[in-house]
């Protein structure tokens, strides 16, 4: 694909991956530059883009990849610093309180590392990033009734392992495998 090409059929896919990019990252200056870094890649591919069916769906594609790479590398909440996730909004937690909720949650976040990947992604998408069923379907082009079983089966995985734990009376579960 030579550059006139390039610039025929891939920078009109500007706005699109735009939009798809902003609502994976919910930044619209992260979402800009995702989408010139995708540009990147897709120019350093040009060879390879004549022979695709849908190079519109390719893009989407490359996009989603790049947008969940940057939302696992920068995890977007941390669970430690998330009081809320604990307590009501106006309460005031103790000092050992405060010690052991930081603890729960690099214990679960220990458990969420352990996830199968699908489940793993799916957790953080939803629970951790907030987006909505559709939203992940979309991103990670998984049907919805995959999304609620696996999201389902993650939180009863750590559910199950943090109960467990807690009755032992530590947070090394010996029953933990990932």
């Amino acid at each position: 694909m030579d550059t006139n090409r390039f610039k025929l059929e891939v920078l009109p896919l500007k706005n699109k991956l735009y939009r798809f990019a902003s609502r994976l990252l919910d930044d619209g200056e992260e979402a800009q530059d995702a989408v010139q870094e995708v540009f990147i890649k897709l120019w350093d591919r040009k060879d390879k883009l004549e022979g695709l069916n849908s190079l519109e769906a390719y893009a989407m594609k490359v996009t989603k990849n790049h947008c969940l790479d940057k939302i696992k590398a920068r995890r977007t909440v941390s669970i430690e610093k998330s009081k809320s996730l604990y307590t009501k909004e106006n309460e005031e937690v103790s000092v050992e309180r405060q010690i052991e909720l930081k603890d729960s949650a690099k214990y679960i976040k220990k458990l969420i590392a352990g996830l199968p990947e699908q489940q793993k992604m799916i957790i953080q998408l939803r629970d951790i990033d907030g987006y909505e069923f559709e939203e992940i379907e979309q991103a990670l082009d998984i049907n919805l009734n995959t999304i609620r079983v696996n999201l389902s089966r993650a939180r009863k995985r750590i559910r199950e392992l943090y109960i467990n734990a807690m009755a032992d009376g530590t947070e090394k579960n010996k029953s933990f495998t990932g």
